[in-house]
């Protein structure tokens, strides 16, 4: 016992250590930059020996976190060349996205429920989405016209980054894009509504099929989706140097710099975001019952990866399996997580809310309270379905805001942080499908949060 609590220790001392060292040269200056870079890396190793008596994934990669953020910023080159790994393991997670949504959704649908049950489900998960998103483009709209981030920030000059090409899309397109016209292209574009719908559509085909016609096709979805989580556990051995990898080619090509100037509008988002989980999706979780300790615990994982890769595809394996252990039914799973990561994005509601504002203070022209409602509740239909792409948020905010006639140049200036930003409203994405299933469940009086065990790639006995 002394062995390991002498490890739980080593990292507190030594971040404490470091913070005092940042501490004293911040007041009084004088301290070389060496002795910085020394405590910095003492304390990377000290969290290392952790996480080696630790033996556990989640714990490592946090130390990844560490690990990426150190080398960005020390070894700006190097870390730039580790984005490699980060795109490894997004590549090896959208092999997983198509074959686990199909496996579980008509598994769940053919061999567990009936049709009544579907369509109580996605009535059930619609009415939850649009509230709870509706909640949080109100707290975004709240939150940048207290804190009016946008206010005061000049035109800036000289070459900037170039954003992508948008085309602009009638409510016609809007419609026909949740609909698949070929499997195949709607799996390899990773358009996870289309393969929703059609996973759907097939498991209630097979639904009406004989018993005797049906049991080969339920018994091979039940073990492809089997295979597919043990898959996705082989690939989170992985997770760690994907999301180090991440970590490290965030921080160096973007530095630390780049937060003086846009401190407030960082601070703005975070703070809304935290409003959010504390004063919504907490009494939610109070609400049905939730046992937060251990919901916190298992999607602690999935949490993790989203922040890091800005991607919420990429934590959908490890969130399913993280709430099927909580006592989620799996088929409950299968159907709201997927469909939620289209109609139930949170934290992007609630930042393109903020950030559409932000824009239009920025250019200094004056919306009224009515105006900024048609904007925002423009973009909460245009956003559904871009959860699973990094940063392509910003594309749904310049083809809005040009839409309604502002400029262009101040979601540059967003672009700068954007990956800062999009790391936190990418979390509560997840965060907030975790629970959506948890919710329906309880709606659904299937919610058993006293069977299975919180498991996890990597995990032992410390």
């Amino acid at each position: 016992m002394k062995k390991i609590s002498f490890f739980i220790w080593l990292p507190l001392i030594t971040v404490t250590l470091t913070a005092l060292l940042y501490g004293l040269n911040f007041i009084l200056g004088g301290i070389s930059d060496l002795i910085l870079a020394i405590s910095r890396w003492v304390t990377v190793a000290s969290f290392f020996v952790y996480g080696i008596k630790k033996k556990n994934l989640t714990t490592w990669i946090f130390i990844s976190l560490l690990v990426g953020g150190t080398i960005g910023h020390d070894f700006p080159e190097i870390g730039s060349g580790f984005q490699v790994l980060s795109k490894i393991f997004l590549k090896l997670i959208k092999t997983i996205i198509a074959p686990l949504i199909f496996a579980t959704l008509v598994h769940g649908i053919a061999g567990h429920s009936d049709m009544k049950q579907v369509g109580r489900m996605g009535w059930k998960s619609l009415v939850y989405f649009e509230i709870v998103t509706t909640i949080a483009l109100f707290i975004g709209l709240a939150a940048i016209n207290f804190t009016q981030a946008g206010v005061g920030i000049k035109h800036p000059t000289g070459h900037q980054e170039a954003l992508p090409e948008v085309l602009p899309q009638t409510w016609q397109d809007i419609i026909l894009h949740i609909f698949p016209e070929n499997i195949a292209k709607s799996i390899a574009e990773g358009q996870v509504l289309q393969v929703v719908v059609f996973s759907i559509l097939f498991g209630i085909a097979l639904l009406l099929v004989p018993d005797n016609k049906r049991e080969f096709l339920v018994r091979f979805t039940d073990s492809l989706a089997e295979t597919m989580f043990k898959f996705t556990n082989i690939i989170m051995y992985f997770a760690p140097f994907g999301v180090g990898g991440a970590m490290a080619y965030t921080v160096s090509h973007m530095g630390l710099g780049v937060l003086v100037n846009l401190l407030q509008l960082l601070l703005t988002l975070y703070g809304a975001l935290i409003i959010f989980l504390l004063f919504v999706l907490l009494p939610v979780a109070l609400i049905i019952k939730l046992p937060l300790r251990k919901f916190i615990k298992s999607v602690g994982e999935a949490v993790s990866i989203a922040f890091a890769t800005t991607s919420s595809e990429a934590a959908l394996p490890k969130a399913m399996e993280a709430m099927e252990n909580i006592g989620v039914p799996r088929k409950i799973v299968a159907f709201v997580m997927p469909t939620g990561y289209t109609f139930n994005l949170d934290g992007t509601t609630l930042y393109l809310s903020l950030a559409s504002v932000f824009v239009a203070q920025a250019a200094g022209i004056p919306m009224s309270f009515s105006q900024q409602l048609i904007m925002v509740f423009t973009l909460m239909i245009t956003s559904k379905g871009v959860a699973g792409v990094p940063r392509a948020s910003l594309v749904i905010l310049l083809g809005t805001v040009s839409s309604f006639g502002l400029p262009a140049w101040p979601i540059f200036i967003i672009l700068g942080i954007d990956e800062l930003m999009d790391m936190a409203r990418t979390s509560v994405n997840v965060i907030g499908n975790c629970l959506a299933s948890a919710v329906v469940a309880r709606w659904e009086g299937e919610f058993n949060p006293e069977v299975g065990e919180i498991t996890t790639a990597g995990e032992g006995k410390s």
